[in-house]
């Protein structure tokens, strides 16, 4: 194994010019959603792309319909060393309202902020050019100091990330054999708080439904017909209330096959994190949660599926009163899924589950919106416990393994299209406030999170 220490005191002794460097990416106003910066979306893939190949990296721009990819491969020291995939997205977020920054958002610095910790301000700092310049700094670390790369590396930075991926599933399958690696690793996420690093081991999946149930062929007055014509608003909300049995249990048929319990081990170290019933819904005015009973709040968004009513529509709802049975309502519903639950299984079960409860003179249309089944890594996997080590070398506390509640799509089409496991590791905080004005990322992530790409490209080459 390579000793890194060489490698890791080059990486801080590197800060100011790595810092330079970040500085001229943030200055390109690469904002994918808007079409007067298509040039400098394509300046910000071009201004990758030269520095990559300053690295020794065979780097291209590569169209597509929207903004381009930048794609680029590096051979490692070692043969028999794993070949690793880099993701990152080099497009940001809008930034209006502009009024509400305190700094020109495309003008980025080192800044003290509150409490005394020093800060890199500007658009596109921690979402995503401050975290996956750590990773091209972490290959420019090894190759100033032992001039080559501990294993194989293949880079793709996405440009169109912020705007819904349009183009990311044709590429990927029209250039699957060219980015097929042994893993992914994804610098998109988050660290627990300010010294415990983590690594997101699971997403939950996503099924998402809408139904529209119709009964009389027009709205009723509720005094002619009330009591008598069934209601399409009481139908829907018996059929929504009957989704969760009284322990907040999903009560579709099958729902919970291919839903494991979460290792006792791990439930354990959820626990140390301090994060409460209290202190997590406390956030948005609540208190008291409303999942199944007997589990934390950490357990239930990160390792439980759910089934959440998303929106309800039906009747007169304008100002003032009218006194109708409606013709129609609809809901929207969405279904978190974990570990090995189907999309299609879930849908289907829902499906027949309200079918059974429509009266024989009504009727229910279906309208399907998106289905994705839940990446989980295996606790025990290799991948996993090498990066979790690497990183608990690093930082102050030991890297904990989390869940997250929501979804990235790119994880999933890296597993269904090039069957390859992702690591995500990123070193952002929760208060950076991407997407919104005055951006930051942490210097402190900026200059660890060179280290921590350092060791764990150490980790993974080792056998």
């Amino acid at each position: 194994m390579t000793n890194i220490l060489p490698v890791l005191d080059h990486a801080i002794a590197g800060v100011p010019a790595s810092l330079e460097r970040l500085f001229e990416l943030v200055r390109i106003k690469s904002i994918s959603t808007d079409p007067a910066f298509k040039a400098e979306c394509r300046r910000a893939a071009e201004w990758l792309v030269a520095e990559l190949r300053s690295l020794g990296f065979d780097a291209t721009v590569r169209d597509t319909p929207g903004h381009p990819m930048v794609v680029a491969h590096h051979e490692g020291a070692k043969p028999d060393a794993p070949h690793v995939l880099f993701y990152g997205h080099y497009d940001v977020q809008p930034v209006d309202p502009l009024n509400l920054w305190d700094h020109d958002p495309f003008e980025p610095a080192v800044r003290e902020s509150a409490g005394g910790r020093r800060v890199i301000t500007g658009r596109g700092t921690s979402d995503d050019k401050g975290q996956l310049m750590t990773f091209v700094e972490a290959c420019r670390a090894y190759k100033e100091t032992v001039g080559a790369l501990p294993c194989r590396v293949s880079i793709l930075f996405e440009g169109e990330e912020e705007s819904g991926s349009p183009s990311l599933k044709p590429f990927l399958e029209a250039n699957a054999a060219e980015l097929k690696a042994d893993f992914a690793l994804v610098c998109d996420t988050n660290m627990w708080d300010g010294d415990t690093p983590a690594i997101s081991g699971g997403l939950r999946g996503l099924v998402g439904e809408e139904i529209v149930i119709k009964a009389a062929d027009r709205d009723l007055h509720s005094g002619y017909f009330g009591g008598a014509a069934a209601n399409p608003i009481h139908i829907l909300t018996e059929i929504l209330a009957g989704l969760h049995d009284e322990t907040g249990r999903v009560t579709l048929d099958g729902f919970y096959d291919g839903v494991e319990e979460t290792p006792t081990q791990i439930k354990a170290a959820w626990e140390t994190l301090g994060k409460t019933a209290e202190s997590f819904l406390g956030e948005v005015g609540l208190s008291i949660p409303s999942g199944e009973k007997g589990r934390s709040v950490l357990e239930l968004t990160w390792a439980r599926p759910t089934a959440e009513v998303n929106g309800i529509t039906g009747g007169y709802t304008g100002e003032g009163f009218k006194t109708v049975i409606a013709a129609e309502a609809s809901a929207k519903v969405s279904f978190r899924l974990v570990g090995k639950q189907d999309p299609a299984k879930v849908r289907d079960a829902f499906r027949a589950y309200v079918r059974a409860k429509i009266p024989a003179d009504c009727s229910v249309t279906f309208h399907a919106h998106g289905g994705s089944p839940a990446i989980q890594l295996p606790y025990d996997s290799t991948l996993l416990n090498k990066a979790k080590s690497a990183l608990s070398d690093e930082w102050p506390k030991p890297a904990v393994i989390i869940g997250m509640g929501g979804s990235i799509p790119i994880v999933g089409d890296f597993q269904k299209m090039l069957d390859m496991d992702s690591l995500l590791v990123g070193f952002g905080l929760a208060d950076d406030r991407i997407h919104s004005p005055n951006e930051k990322y942490e210097l402190r992530s900026f200059e660890k999170g060179i280290r921590s790409w350092v060791r764990i490209l150490a980790a993974l080459a080792a056998r």
